[in-house]
């Protein structure tokens, strides 16, 4: 938000710099990024003087310039060629002196000494649009006769620098989105400070009631979402453009002015944080507003000339027989003020936060209006406001306040009641401050002190402080005014030591993982754990009905929490590929959530909704490419598995232990899963569909892993390292070349294997597969390697033979295999 700092000092006064102010202001947590000097013109009129024209005659070798000798003041008169119809001998203008920079937008031009149609000119005779103080450039500027030759142009159009603080307002901070707002804090850190200050608004004692000749009723509806709304007429106004201060205001700050009426509510809503509506009175039909909502599908067309369906949870300012604005929000097309405008209705209201949010977030609307709304206004401005906005309208626009002041409500605004203990604050901040101090700080703040005892105090917090209800808001507050700095680091640390827990442990198994992915070439990514509920319509593998949704999310791509890393991990291809950068590797560890409207139970809310914390694995593109050593390689689902079984190594589980076998969802193309003998499965992986991948518009096969991170430290809780020293007999190596039918996976061999030989059989190896000529239809060929070895002697070929014939029977009667 800006803040212009010379508006800060007319709410509180202090001799600090632009420079030192933005540092007490980002002291005090309202942290300021930057600060900008700026002029209500571009370039200040730097180089612009007042002159006199002395002579002016026809350019000879021209039918439209004129040559002009100019008096500026000091010297001798300068001679100009002016292309200007209505230049004239007498009159007082603004010229640009050589070397004087001139802005059009963006742009800027420097004026040099020139010679035009062969005639030297050395400066520049203006008009309005020239010099950034009007759009007119049908002629040049022609001034009083007062004018005085030589005065600088800045001076005579009184144009004076600013400075523009950019404050960062945090959404906690909704009383800070004002000049007064942020004076109010500025105030509280100067007196802290020792400084002499005071904190002061306009008053608006001179507001009276002139006449009844324009009376229009208020009936507020519904009033849970319009707590307060009050209203006034000006009578008799002339809507033209606003003077020169307050469109320098505005300007400043980054506001276009646009009339009169109009810059009034916005001067309100940047000086005091209250937004104003100004409704063309003589459009408001029947004499009668009416604060409802309206059908759902209402048809409204607002002020950017968009139609929108309404929701029967919109709040809406009406007349008798129409809508004319979104509450909080957004004007209707035909409510605001305009040149044609002679009566006006002021509106200042309170509106639900929450109803202003929803209504600002199902339309796509992002106003100065509902940003402080949505946040929470002070209740108790609204009147005051609406009474400043009355006299300033009356004001620059003339006009009588034409009604008594229509002011509905449910019930006044209330102080939050905050008990304070003296040594809450000690122990919170981590310092003694005097108690002294701690009074003075609160009530620099404008809480006032209800009851004093030596343990603490009791607080009436004001309305408009949303973010103080509870002691350690209170706390909070006088720390960031008493300083954080003024809290001394203490010197000595005290600790306790603790075992190590679940998360610990979990953490370093995280670690060991990650730094062999790593190792392996795998980058980690961190994805948002919202997602699109649409990714998962129509899957039954992660049914819609089981997502966790968000009661108001902030788009319809992030309406909900995910229950699949899958589909971050996707997002995230996507966007490298479409950069250029489609061979990777990727893996996230992270949580996902379920919903299941099963478990509901009245008395525990959170009973329907659980989470897993999951590791995710995704390979795509090349394995290999450009290298002079290797020809390029695909990745593969097979190099995915072997990274899957090396992580389930590391953490210690024996890959005999585990149940192995093929899955079938519409996530996968191909797959399997990894389970324990007890059922739990610790991770699935496969080949992505290519309806998957289309939707993500990605073009190479993609590879993913789900491994169920809780389940797999259950899995290794037992799990204990033991060692053994390494045999001294040679391992013995038997390959068999096996013909089997094509539905036959290794994984079977290997289990029968296993089962055939217990002790001696270390590894069982697949080095080839071959399909196709010379071998029966519906078969395949499998190469297999087994590695024997006994730890207490040689083995003999009595006994190879022994193992490998009872293997090969037993794969023959268990799978149907043929020796090659």
């Amino acid at each position: 938000m800006n803040i212009s700092y010379n508006w800060l000092k007319e709410y509180v006064n202090f001799d600090l710099t632009p420079d030192e102010t933005a540092a007490a202001l980002t002291s005090i947590g309202l942290e300021t990024g930057g600060v900008e000097e700026v002029q209500t013109i571009k370039g200040g009129l730097e180089g612009l003087v007042i002159g006199e024209v002395l002579t002016c005659v026809e350019h000879p070798n021209s039918d439209h310039l004129h040559i002009t000798t100019v008096n500026l003041g000091e010297g001798d008169p300068v001679q100009i060629v002016c292309g200007a119809p209505n230049v004239a001998a007498g009159q007082k203008v603004v010229v640009a002196t050589l070397g004087t920079k001139l802005y059009d937008g963006d742009e800027c031009f420097t004026i040099k000494k020139s010679k035009i149609r062969g005639v030297e000119s050395t400066g520049m005779v203006c008009a309005e649009d020239e010099i950034g103080i009007g759009t007119d450039h049908a002629g040049i500027i022609v001034l009083p006769e007062d004018a005085v030759p030589g005065t600088l142009a800045k001076d005579y159009y009184n144009i004076k620098s600013d400075y523009v603080l950019e404050v960062d307002i945090t959404p906690n901070r909704a009383d800070a989105c004002s000049h007064y707002g942020v004076a109010r804090d500025l105030y509280a850190y100067l007196i802290q400070n020792g400084k002499q200050a005071t904190l002061q608004r306009p008053s608006v004692d001179d507001f009276k009631v002139e006449n009844h000749d324009l009376d229009i009723e208020v009936k507020v509806e519904n009033s849970e979402a319009c707590p307060h709304y009050a209203g006034v007429t000006v009578k008799g106004v002339t809507v033209k453009e606003s003077p020169e201060w307050l469109q320098n205001k505005l300007r400043l700050i980054g506001v276009r002015p646009i009339n009169n009426v109009v810059d009034v509510t916005n001067y309100i809503v940047h000086a005091f944080g209250q937004p104003l509506h100004c409704f063309d009175a003589g459009k408001i039909k029947g004499n009668e507003v009416i604060v409802k909502t309206m059908p759902e599908g209402t048809p409204f067309v607002t002020l950017d000339e968009v139609e929108r369906k309404l929701s029967d949870r919109d709040l809406m300012i009406c007349n008798k027989e129409e809508a004319m604005c979104i509450a909080g929000v957004f004007g209707g097309l035909d409510s605001g003020s305009t040149e044609a405008t002679t009566d006006v209705f002021i509106e200042s209201a309170y509106f639900h936060p929450t109803w202003v949010r929803k209504t600002a977030r199902r339309h796509g609307l992002n106003t100065d209006a509902s940003f402080r709304f949505e946040r929470g206004i002070d209740p108790n401005s609204v009147i005051y406001c609406l009474k400043l906005a009355a006299i300033m309208v009356k004001e620059l626009a003339g006009g009588t306040i034409s009604s008594e002041i229509k002011d509905v409500y449910t019930a006044p605004a209330q102080d939050f009641i905050v008990d304070l203990s003296y040594e809450k604050v000690h122990s919170l901040i981590g310092k003694v401050i005097p108690v002294e101090t701690i009074k003075s700080i609160v009530t620099s703040l404008e809480m006032k002190i209800t009851n004093e005892t030596a343990e603490g105090l009791t607080l009436a917090v004001p309305p408009y402080r949303v973010d103080v209800q509870r002691d350690c808001d209170v706390i909070e507050d006088i720390l960031r005014i008493y300083g954080y700095n003024n809290v001394e680091i203490p010197t000595t640390l005290k600790s306790s030591l603790t075992t190590k827990g679940e998360h610990d442990k979990s953490n370093k198994l995280q670690n060991l993982v990650a730094e062999q992915l790593v190792g392996c070439g795998f980058n980690e990514i961190l994805n948002n754990s919202l997602t699109r509920a649409a990714y998962y319509d129509g899957l039954e593998t992660y049914p819609s009905n089981r997502l966790v949704m968000l009661l108001n999310p902030l788009s319809a791509d992030l309406n909900a929490m995910r229950q699949t890393l899958l589909f971050g991990g996707l997002e995230s291809i996507a966007h490298n590929a479409n950069r250029k950068n489609a061979d990777l590797k990727f893996f996230e560890f992270g949580n996902c959530y379920y919903f299941d409207g099963d478990k509901k139970n009245p008395e525990k809310a959170l009973a329907p909704y659980s989470e897993d914390y999951h590791l995710g694995l995704w390979v795509t593109g090349k394995k290999v490419s450009n290298s002079w050593a290797h020809l390029d390689e695909n990745s593969s689902v097979y190099e995915l598995k072997a990274y899957v079984e090396n992580i389930l190594k590391r953490l210690g589980l024996d890959l005999h232990n585990l149940v192995i076998g093929n899955l079938a969802d519409e996530i996968f193309a191909a797959a399997l899963s990894v389970h324990t003998k007890g059922g739990k499965r610790l991770a699935s992986f496969g080949v992505v569909t290519k309806k998957l991948l289309k939707a993500f518009d990605i073009d190479n096969e993609v590879y993913f892993a789900d491994l169920n991170w809780k389940e797999l430290l259950k899995a290794v809780r037992s799990v204990k390292v033991s060692y053994k020293e390494l045999s001294k007999f040679p391992a013995v190596r038997r390959d068999l070349a096996l013909l089997l039918d094509k539905n036959v996976q290794f994984a079977e061999i290997e289990k029968i294997a296993y089962e055939t030989e217990k002790k001696l059989l270390k590894e069982v190896e697949l080095f080839d597969v071959y399909e196709g000529k010379n071998l029966e239809a519906g078969k395949k060929s499998y190469a297999v390697s087994f590695l024997l070895q006994d730890e207490s002697q040689t083995l003999n070929d009595k006994m190879i033979d022994k193992i490998m014939s009872k293997l090969v029977k037993n794969l023959e009667d268990k799978l149907g295999a043929k020796l090659r």
